[in-house]
């Protein structure tokens, strides 16, 4: 039996939804696996940024939304982000809340990550002059818990 074009059309967008997703899940449970260290300088956002990871990969559209409506990102551009292998949810998200509390576009961030990375989200934040402890760090850490607000979700706890 052969599908209609109309339902040809809607199973081959099906397929290319679960395709995206899927690459999301495993991106996260590999990084999962792999031990996720964004090195932020602060323990607490480390374990909302690999929390936001999980998040992410359960409810892609929710955290795509968030960027999208908080953050300003548009939705393509973490959509693409999310299909990239070295990229992360948990790495979107630092990237815009760190351009949001630097005062500087969300790609110019993913740009200084992608540039050099080695020594992780500390390294990143004071080359766009934002210091652990510093009151850039504290609105970061404010726009984390207003996203945990958002998506009604308890924090994640210490170790």
């Amino acid at each position: 039996m052969l599908i209609s074009r109309p339902h040809w059309k809607m199973l081959f967008l099906l397929i290319l939804l679960f395709a995206g997703l899927s690459g999301v899940i495993v991106a996260t449970a590999q990084t999962a696996e792999g031990g996720y260290e964004p090195r932020s300088g602060d323990a607490r956002i480390d374990r909302h940024l690999a929390d936001i990871n999980d998040y992410a990969g359960r409810y892609p559209a929710s955290f795509v939304d968030e960027m999208a409506r908080y953050y300003t990102v548009p939705r393509p551009y973490v959509e693409a982000m999310l299909q990239q292998p070295n990229w992360t949810a948990g790495d979107i998200y630092m990237a815009c809340a760190l351009a949001r509390v630097a005062g500087q576009p969300c790609r110019a961030v993913v740009r200084e990550w992608s540039r050099d990375h080695s020594d992780g989200w500390k390294s990143v934040a004071e080359r766009l002059d934002v210091k652990p402890g510093s009151s850039q760090y504290r609105r970061l850490r404010k726009g984390i818990d207003e996203t945990y607000g958002r998506w009604d979700r308890p924090a994640p706890a210490a170790d």
